[in-house]
């Protein structure tokens, strides 16, 4: 997760590395009500992470570009575990130096959209991690960004969530979702202790994400679906 301006994640994060306890995050979003979040799942073990996240632990490869690495569960996983090159990539500052301080070898403290660097053979975006884009015109061009910075036969792997089973459907069955804009683009928000954060965030079906992403030129595959609209979907060049 990538948060900017008062880096209320990452002050969350810094908190509770340094003493440890039982702090909580609050989330919510413009479609769901607040939802306690303890902060020690961002430092989740393999064993702790959903499966979807377990799975794109096994299928990632080569050198690895972690973007929104947060406290670096995923990357330090694949640096200690598989003995794998990871740079953690994060616009919080309180986040980097927290992966930094639990081993995370290579940090960077930036926004993707500011990222150059060589090519990468594994992109990892978790936790919804295209979400940073905020609405499908920026999801153009982060998928444009990751295409430039992903090796020939290298692979995005990325997890997402169909929101629509949150909307109400009329006696027809048809669901009642907002006109003028994609029900996937929302306001998320954060509190830890007396700090608030709101910023735009986006979830999107599967559907939708082939289709964009094959306008960019990348082909899709479904490698796994969740038990709640989620899902892991791995990008790749189109050939």
């Amino acid at each position: 997760m990538m948060i900017e301006k008062n880096d209320t994640f990452g002050k969350a994060l810094l908190d509770y590395h340094q003493y440890p306890g039982d702090q909580q995050l609050i989330t919510w979003t413009s479609l769901t009500d607040e939802d306690p979040v303890p902060i020690s799942y961002f430092f989740r073990t393999f064993n702790q992470m959903p499966l979807l996240e377990q799975e794109a632990m096994e299928i990632a490869h080569g050198k690895v570009l972690d973007i929104g690495c947060g406290a670096g569960p995923h990357s330090l996983f694949l640096q200690n575990e598989r003995n794998f090159s990871v740079t953690g990539l994060d616009n919080s500052p309180s986040a980097v130096k927290v992966a930094s301080e639990r081993g995370l070898f290579y940090t960077i403290q930036q926004s993707i959209f500011d990222f150059h660097q060589d090519n990468y053979d594994t992109i990892l975006l978790l936790m919804n991690g295209l979400g940073i884009c905020g609405n499908l015109v920026r999801l153009q061009l982060l998928l444009k960004k990751l295409k430039s910075l992903l090796h020939p036969k290298g692979q995005v792997l990325l997890d997402s969530s169909d929101l629509i089973y949150l909307f109400d459907e009329t006696p027809e069955g048809e669901k009642i979702i907002p006109a003028n804009h994609y029900y996937g683009e929302l306001e998320y928000g954060l509190r830890y202790k007396n700090i608030n954060q709101t910023f735009p965030w986006l979830y999107i079906d599967y559907g939708l994400l082939s289709y964009i992403a094959s306008n960019i030129g990348f082909e899709t595959k479904m490698i796994i679906e969740g038990e709640n609209c989620d899902y892991l979907a791995r990008l790749t060049r189109e050939h």
